[in-house]
């Protein structure tokens, strides 16, 4: 059988098949040379965004760490100012606390919490219900 370009049935199938052989060797020898190089980057950058996955995370436990410090070193002001407020309290009651003064300060105390109700009775025993959602 012949075409335009030759003979395909000779010499002319011969080279092409030689010519398809050629390029499938190139084409797998160029990836078998490739593939390990392109592994080897790839795990590097795995291996960078790895660091810089943990840099940030040491950084974000140093940050949290330093906002705890911050926030008790102005706990610790607080309470001296409230030590500072009672020593003075102390100081106009002449050094002693009455019963009145103690009552006040539990009842203010629980004016805070807005699940307790209080209910002052003759004996001067609290009776407490507590609101439950």
């Amino acid at each position: 059988m012949k075409d335009k370009y030759g003979d395909l049935n000779g010499l002319g199938r011969t080279v092409m098949v030689l010519v398809i052989v050629v390029v499938v060797t190139a084409i797998v020898g160029g990836m078998m040379a490739v593939i390990p190089r392109y592994n080897v980057w790839s795990k590097g950058l795995n291996g960078e965004a790895q660091l810089r996955e943990a840099e940030y995370s040491k950084q974000i436990l140093v940050r949290e760490a330093e906002a705890k410090l911050e926030a008790e070193k102005l706990n610790a002001l607080a309470e001296i100012e409230r030590a500072k407020g009672m020593a003075e309290a102390m100081e106009i009651e002449n050094g002693r606390l009455t019963e009145t003064y103690i009552k006040y300060l539990w009842v203010r105390g629980m004016a805070d919490n807005d699940n307790i109700v209080y209910i002052p009775t003759e004996a001067a025993l609290p009776i407490l219900e507590i609101n439950r959602p």
